[in-house]
């Protein structure tokens, strides 16, 4: 078997008591010592209204960790389609390529958003409405109602009811702040063909005028498209013969029907052969089980926060996260994540990531790990990247 790389997913976390400034200057520092642990990239998600987690702007982020290394490939995991035009993204990223050439990666992410002009306009509210509506008439194809294992031993856990999430206020708000006012989103399938034809100077418009983004035309950046289920992602991704990475940290349930329906849709292109994929994994590794665990611990109310509808908390220590008092409901709002999160020591962790890339057949994974004390993060990366190359070697 050919060795399965590593990578990096940062969603750029503040931990309780820090100042942005302070979790900035961690990313910058976690991406140089994640090139010199052989790390073979380093992501950045978007995520708004968070108030622990500051990763809004993955192009910014990449220009800064840029200047900090001189080989890790870099980039977004991922834009988010739904207020971003074509043209912006792939000149945005063509003013990267131009600086840091042949190192991006352009994951590409869908986002909720207004859709074209109709006879009856919705407003942002009805919009998330109808985003819960879809989601629900969807989600039951491949996601599952009971928990169950797969014949090669991952853990698919019972669907989480998204549509709780989408339907929040705060997701409301953020929509109503990230667009212009009525501006709508085209189809997805149409933003990836115009990226696509502007990053390879063929673009013409219905009304058959040329474009040419400049930066960004004949740019070294990898397409990626980032998916949670068998949907509309997932089938993009292969139509266009691109890259794809599946979630199993944020959507365990679907990982298996997100990279099926990849595969069953491939389609050759000329920079992709056969399928590719990675696969996210939140994992947190130590010198052992219970102090891994211990680090993990402010998982389990991080991941609370974000599903009750108020954004990401800031994450917590240990003992702030022992003195939350728990429901029933809300122990159960967060048991998938907290069932699939990688904890342990480096062959404990190891031993599940194998397993995770055997179900999936993945060609790589990308890690996430938050920890409240950054040189624990730190070493948690460090402590993963040797075992997994010594059993690679």
């Amino acid at each position: 078997m050919s060795p399965t790389p590593l990578a990096v997913l940062d969603l750029l976390p503040l931990s309780s008591g820090s100042h942005p400034r302070q979790a900035l200057d961690n990313t910058i520092e976690l991406v140089a010592k994640a090139e010199s642990f052989g790390y073979q990239r380093y992501w950045f998600a978007e995520h708004h209204l968070n108030p622990g987690v500051l990763g809004s702007s993955p192009a910014v982020e990449i220009a800064l960790a840029a200047g900090a290394t001189t080989t890790i490939r870099l980039g977004s995991a991922g834009v988010q389609s739904g207020h971003r035009t074509p043209l912006a993204i792939v000149e945005e990223f063509g003013l990267l390529d131009a600086r840091f050439p042949g190192r991006l990666d352009l994951g590409i992410g869908r986002s909720i958003g207004r859709p074209a002009p109709s006879d009856t306009p919705l407003d942002d509210r009805e919009v998330i409405a109808a985003g819960v509506a879809k989601y629900r008439a969807s989600a039951g194809g491949g996601a599952h109602e009971v928990e169950e294992i797969s014949d090669k031993g991952l853990l698919l856990p019972k669907r989480f009811d998204m549509s709780k999430l989408i339907g929040s206020p705060r997701l409301a708000l953020t929509l109503s702040l990230l667009q212009q006012p009525g501006a709508y989103v085209p189809s997805y399938e149409e933003q990836i063909s115009d990226i696509l034809s502007l990053l390879e100077g063929n673009y013409r418009s219905q009304d058959d005028l040329t474009a040419h983004a400049s930066p960004g035309e004949g740019a070294e950046v990898q397409i990626w498209i980032l998916g949670a289920s068998g949907g509309e992602s997932a089938t993009v991704a292969g139509k266009h013969g691109l890259r794809f990475a599946a979630s199993y940290h944020h959507s365990p349930s679907t990982v298996l029907d997100a990279v099926e329906a990849y595969r069953a849709a491939f389609s050759p292109s000329p920079g992709l052969a056969k399928p590719y994929v990675s696969v996210s994994a939140d994992v947190v590794v130590a010198d052992d089980d219970a102090t891994a665990a211990t680090h993990a611990s402010g998982y389990g109310p991080w991941v609370r926060s974000i599903r009750s509808g108020l954004g990401a908390i800031p994450f917590p220590t240990p003992e702030e996260a022992a003195a939350l008092e728990w429901t029933d409901e809300e122990r159960a709002l967060v048991k998938d994540r907290v069932d699939t999160q990688l904890v342990g020591s480096p062959s404990t962790v190891a031993d599940k990531l194998e397993v995770l890339r055997d179900a999936t057949g993945a060609d790589e994974l990308a890690i996430t790990t938050i920890t409240h004390r950054h040189a624990d993060r730190v070493r948690s990366y460090e402590l993963l990247a040797q075992e997994w190359q010594r059993r690679q070697s």
